[in-house]
């Protein structure tokens, strides 16, 4: 874990409880797979979505142990969609570290995400309600869906900005509003409270994903090159790209529509999106999802933990370009 809950110790402290259980359900007879396992849990992400189950729970009759199967398995069915990203993005690195893929071959990576997937069922089924596994496998389905979506959408130049919010509200922030509603369901807290969750939680996971967009634009030349550029090269079109190539951008359609691009081009690009607004209207837009993460959060009963929810956030999305 990074320092990101340095902050927080409280919630520091129960975030190692869930690492804790993830590791001891992720062991196995296959030995090698199990210490890529751990190595991964121990990678020092940043344990977001596992962080909003526990405060989302903290809103109700609080079970802790209950509470940190939920977020272990949260973080486990995370995990597994990202091992599985990696293979169809044909990515090779990942927090600075090889990904599963690229060192030890993608039909590896396959059964090491579908055997974390499983795994985290198996431990939602020992804790939650029927209910609860028939709207997290619903998730499930939804965030395939849109990978699915994006991955039909390659090389689209007429992928439209609903579209392109309905493949992020998917591939994104349905794991944000999860995590966040299904503890605070299982808390016992009110429906008022449970759906205010999951509209805070959707809310952040639009936003983030599209300052993560915004910032493969505004990066150094290195860091655009490895951001913007494997999105461009993959033929995936992000929100400032939508925009610019609304207005009917003739040169940059032309560009995009290269079989290879090469650096150069990979400049070009970021220059004509820049020059046609299509960063600073992607502002706009992730500026409102932030607003109304922070309308629906002043919204939820006071406690300490409302407050942890309010700082977090501030530090996920307001960030400088």
């Amino acid at each position: 874990m990074d320092n990101f809950w340095s902050k927080y110790p409280s919630i520091q402290y129960e975030l190692n409880q869930v690492k804790d259980i993830m590791k001891k359900n992720v062991r196995c007879m296959d030995k090698f797979m199990e210490d890529i396992f751990m190595e991964m849990i121990d990678s020092g992400g940043k344990l977001l979505r596992p962080a909003f189950v526990i405060l989302g729970g903290h809103f109700g009759k609080y079970n802790k142990k209950d509470i940190y199967n939920i977020a272990a398995a949260t973080e486990m069915l995370h995990m597994a969609t990202l091992i599985h990203d990696d293979i169809v993005d044909n990515a090779l690195l990942r927090r600075g570290k090889k990904t599963i893929q690229s060192g030890y071959g993608k039909k590896y990576a396959v059964y090491m995400g579908d055997f974390l997937l499983s795994k985290s069922l198996v431990v939602l089924t020992e804790i939650a309600e029927v209910k609860n596994l028939s709207f997290t496998s619903k998730s499930i389905s939804r965030i395939c869906l849109g990978e699915m979506e994006q991955f039909l959408s390659q090389k689209n130049q007429n992928v439209t900005i609903k579209q392109y919010l309905r493949r992020i509200s998917a591939k994104t922030a349905e794991l944000f509003s999860i995590s966040l509603y299904m503890s605070a369901l299982h808390s016992k807290c009110s429906k008022k409270v449970c759906r205010n969750l999951w509209h805070i939680g959707h809310n952040i996971g639009m936003a983030f994903q599209i300052i993560d967009d915004i910032l493969d634009f505004c990066g150094d030349e290195v860091a655009i090159r490895k951001s913007a550029g494997n999105d461009l090269r993959e033929g995936i079109y992000t929100l400032p790209i939508i925009y610019a190539l609304k207005d009917g951008n003739s040169d940059l359609s032309s560009l995009l529509s290269k079989n290879d691009l090469c650096d150069e081009d990979i400049r070009s690009i970021v220059s004509m999106v820049n020059y046609a607004s299509g960063v600073e209207k992607t502002k706009k837009l992730a500026q409102w999802y932030t607003d109304k993460a922070f309308q629906l959060i002043q919204k939820l009963p006071d406690n300490e933990h409302k407050n942890i929810l309010k700082d977090v956030t501030k530090t996920l999305l307001i960030r400088e370009y």
